[in-house]
Parts: C-alpha cells; sequence; structure tokens
C-alpha cells in the first residue's frame, strides 16, 4: 500500500527532577548538600531511512513519546538521560508543523536528521545552590517540560522524469517497457491507482529515474479525478514527458488539458522542461504512422510504440539531452520547486 501523507503527534521527554540531599556520614560532621541534578529529558528526532518507501509506519503508530530523564539522588549523583525517539521515513518527505504550517525540514539524503521535540533540560540538585552565605540550600530545580508538537507528513517522490497525461495514454506501458518496474496494466481509464518509481538504463554510464502517476482529467488540481493527490510526487521531477495517445480524434486538445491542469496546480511545475510524446503508434495504419512521424520530428516531439518498441531509443535520449544540461545538480534536486499545501521509537522500517 502507498501511503503518501500523515499526521503524528511527538513528544519529548521531562527532564528529571533535582534532588535535595545532605552527606551524611561518620566523622563528618556538617557535611554539606550533595543532591544530584536530574537527567536530560529524551528527544524525538526523525531521520531518512533508504529502506522506507512510504509513511504506512507512521499512519499505523501515530504517537511518539521519548523517555523523561531520570531524578537526581544522594551523593551528588545524576539522573539518566531519558532515550531518545527516532521516526523513521523515506527520503522526500515534507515535515510541516499541523498548527502553524511551518515547513520543519524537507529530508531529501540518506542518514539526514531533524530534531522536531527537544528533551526538557535536568533540574539542578541543592548543591547547585550552596553559597558562602546558604551552605545548606534546601531546594532544587523541577525537571523542565518537554515538547509535544503535532506534524504533517508529506511524501514527494524523487525522480528524474515525470510521466504526465490523460488517463490509458500508455504512461504504465512505456514504464514497464524501459524500466523493471512492473505497473498494473489494462485497457481500461484510471489502471493506474498510485505513482509508480523506475530506473531507466540507456548503458553503463547514463540512467536516470522515471515517475508515472495517475491520470489527469480535467478539474485535477481542484481534486478531481487521481490527480490532485498524486500531481506532488512530480513537483521534484527535472522534466516531463507529455503522453498522448495518437489514436485520439484531437491530441493537441488533450495536450492542452493537460498543460492547463499544471499549470493550476503550480506554475512551477508548468514551467519544467517537457517532452511531448505521441504513444500507440501500432494502432495506426501505416499511412497515418508515417505522417504522424515526420511531423511530430519536424515539430521537435516524439512518436512511439511502447509495446512494439518502436522510438522508444529515441524518446529515452531525447529525455537525457533535456537532463544533461545540469551535469552539476544532482538527480531529483528539488531546487526551484513550487511548495503545494493539500486541503515508543518507531523502528520498524518498511
Amino acid at each position: 500500500m502507498f501511503i503518501d501523507q500523515a499526521k503524528i503527534e511527538v513528544a519529548s521527554g521531562r527532564g528529571g527532577a533535582g534532588c535535595v540531599s545532605f552527606r551524611r556520614e561518620k566523622y563528618v560532621p556538617k557535611g554539606g548538600p550533595d543532591g544530584g541534578d536530574g537527567g536530560r529529558g529524551g528527544d524525538v528526532w526523525i531521520k531518512v531511512d533508504p529502506h522506507v518507501r512510504t509513511l504506512l509506519d507512521c499512519r499505523e503508530t501515530r504517537r511518539y513519546r521519548a523517555q523523561p530523564g531520570g531524578a537526581g539522588s544522594g551523593n551528588n549523583r545524576t539522573g539518566k538521560n531519558g532515550a531518545d525517539v527516532i521516526v523513521w521515513l523515506p527520503s522526500g518527505t515534507v515535515v510541516r508543523d499541523a498548527n502553524t504550517g511551518e515547513v520543519l525540514g524537507d529530508l531529501m539524503a540518506g542518514g539526514e536528521g531533524l530534531r522536531v521535540a527537544r528533551g526538557g533540560r535536568g533540574g539542578r540538585g541543592n548543591s547547585q545552590f550552596a553559597t558562602s552565605t546558604n551552605q545548606a540550600p534546601r531546594r532544587a530545580d523541577p525537571g523542565g517540560e518537554g515538547e509535544e508538537r503535532t506534524l504533517e507528513l508529506e511524501l514527494k517522490l524523487i525522480a528524474d522524469v515525470g510521466l504526465v497525461g490523460l488517463p490509458n495514454a500508455g504512461k504504465s506501458t512505456l514504464l514497464a517497457r524501459v524500466s523493471r518496474a512492473r505497473p498494473k496494466i489494462a485497457d481500461y481509464p484510471f489502471t493506474t491507482l498510485e505513482p509508480g518509481l523506475g530506473i531507466v538504463k540507456l548503458d553503463d554510464e547514463r540512467q536516470f529515474v522515471a515517475a508515472d502517476i495517475p491520470g489527469l482529467i480535467e478539474g485535477a488540481h481542484a481534486g478531481k479525478g487521481l490527480g490532485f493527490q498524486f500531481l506532488r510526487h512530480i513537483e521534484r521531477t527535472r522534466v516531463l514527458a507529455l503522453l498522448t495517445d495518437a489514436s485520439s480524434p484531437d491530441p493537441d486538445a488533450e495536450v492542452a488539458l493537460v498543460e492547463r491542469e499544471l499549470r493550476e496546480y503550480s506554475p512551477a511545475l508548468a514551467a519544467k522542461p517537457r517532452v511531448r510524446v505521441f504513444t500507440k503508434l501500432d494502432v495506426l495504419s501505416p499511412e497515418d504512422r508515417v505522417a504522424l512521424v515526420e511531423r511530430a520530428r519536424a515539430a521537435g516531439e516524439t512518436a512511439i510504440s511502447a509495446h512494439s518498441g518502436e522510438g522508444v531509443a529515441e524518446l529515452l535520449e531525447q529525455l537525457w539531452r533535456r537532463l544533461a544540461p545540469a551535469p552539476d545538480e544532482a538527480p531529483g534536486d528539488p531546487s526551484g520547486q513550487d511548495e503545494h499545501t493539500a486541503p515508543e521509537a518507531g523502528t520498524d522500517r518498511r
């Protein structure tokens, strides 16, 4: 199950209380205060684990609470620090404060960490208050309060190329053709119900990641169909491939519809470089196929048949050329993306 949104509650540990104690030993009169400090409360951290793919764990476990610090004791013994809690998330997760909407972090790299709740400090024992004029203090600090927060988590897939189009435009078929991904393929609309990723390998030194999202329909930017829910997954892509069924009565109108939905959802998304692709050449007559290929080449577009493989290699080279101008930019670099706001330790990693 692909879960890309979740809301969790996190609470750090309270600091341990300081101790009021006096030294009591034989032959040591008036030993003085020896109350120890309380231990620090545990923090709550969010970290990236490359083996975690979805936010399913956060849907099943919604509360994460760190341990409180231990209380101080006599003989100047400090209380034990509370254990931290780590919430493991997939790469590409955006973390927001649910109450303020503030973006706390955008976790990209494996092992990257973000402290979302700081543990309370330990209280001071009475030995900390001893002075020349107050040699027997009878006060100690209570432990500091921990922090509590409600967090919204939003996963955005990291890919180089996004495959976009109307339902049954051939996106899943193309992804299955050029990668080892095995999305569901059928002859009815909305076969794809969740986004999929595939690694496209041109040769030993050239490869990129392609993302296939469910088909868009008119009004997808406003929540119709499945597009609004999954359009966030192509916000990080560097190039878009706009797929159109070559056998459609009006392919130009379909492309205009897709571009309009992208523009309404996010101007930054609509401004990304794109390649227009006519699919399903194999269903056309030989005459129509030749005419379409010539027209596409003249306009800098591509016509393919993912079923037979015709034109696929040319398409991959064209996509790679669009990616190549920024060799210093890491694949999946989210720079320039537009944020679109859609209306005990978790160590189980899946």
